[in-house]
């Protein structure tokens, strides 16, 4: 890759399970639009995006992981040299949601497997297809507080709510961390 001129580079790797908006999720925070189709990532993808925090240009690289279980022998080689994590879910009360609320620790446990110690966000995504007042935070909360998350955020890729407050929060967490150690 060539050189970018960044101060810092940074791996942020999302996961969850398949159709839950992981790659919706960095369009949305990197390009601002929503696509309707769904594509189904094959493998691993990765977008780099730059940004400028407190004056210092980092270099993002979001490696989006397919969540179906057809790439899990390929997870340990991508999950290699993460800053951090975002572990995705579905908000959507059907199988998809209800399933992908389930594996949310089994996220977490490959994290923790493959990247030792490292900020995890997690997103209770597609909110623009439910009744927001009717999401349970107690139990989203109590996985948050069990798994020492940096914390959790309500999102639609689709409407971009909460997408740029989530990502800026993991972003900013591991620079300001590096920026304190290269000090």
């Amino acid at each position: 890759m060539k050189d970018s001129g960044s101060k810092f580079i940074l791996k942020i790797t999302l996961v969850g399970d398949g159709r839950v908006g992981k790659t919706t999720l960095i369009r949305n925070f990197t390009k601002g639009d929503f696509v309707e189709d769904y594509i189904k990532t094959i493998g691993a993808q990765f977008t780099v995006y730059d940004k400028v925090v407190n004056s210092d240009k980092v270099r993002l690289m979001f490696w989006d992981i397919a969540g179906q279980d057809d790439f899990s022998f390929a997870r340990p080689s991508f999950f290699k040299n993460s800053n951090a994590a975002i572990i995705v879910y579905s908000l959507e009360e059907n199988d998809l949601g209800i399933e992908s609320f389930k594996h949310i620790t089994n996220w977490y446990d490959d994290i923790k497997q493959f990247c030792g110690d490292i900020p995890v966000v997690l997103l209770a995504n597609k909110v623009d297809l439910v009744d927001e007042n009717e999401i349970d935070k107690s139990e989203i909360q109590d996985i948050v507080n069990s798994h020492n998350f940096l914390g959790y955020y309500i999102t639609s890729a689709k409407t971009g709510q909460g997408v740029i407050e989530a990502f800026n929060t993991i972003i900013d967490d591991i620079y300001y961390t590096l920026k304190a150690i290269s000090s």
